[in-house]
């Protein structure tokens, strides 16, 4: 699993609803799994999910309300 950082400006709303000026970006083999994982423990998984051609997105609230993002690239990366 790799891990990025990503820093930016305070009113930056990318990371909404989130309350930090950062978000951990994880790289994971099976979105949909894990996102189901994830709400089955009972974390606070957003709904919205995003498919593009860099990959499929998702999105879960960390306990201290920061925002991490859920990266599961496209096939052949």
């Amino acid at each position: 699993m790799k891990r990025v950082w990503s820093i930016s400006a305070t009113v930056d709303k990318q990371f909404a609803p989130g309350n930090a000026t950062f978000m951990v970006n994880y790289r994971v083999d099976d979105l949909v799994a894990l996102l189901h994982a994830l709400r089955a423990e009972g974390c606070n998984v957003l709904e919205k999910t995003d498919d593009s051609e860099y990959g499929k997105f998702g999105w879960v609230i960390d306990p201290e309300g920061s925002k991490v993002e859920l990266w599961q690239p496209p096939p052949g990366q």
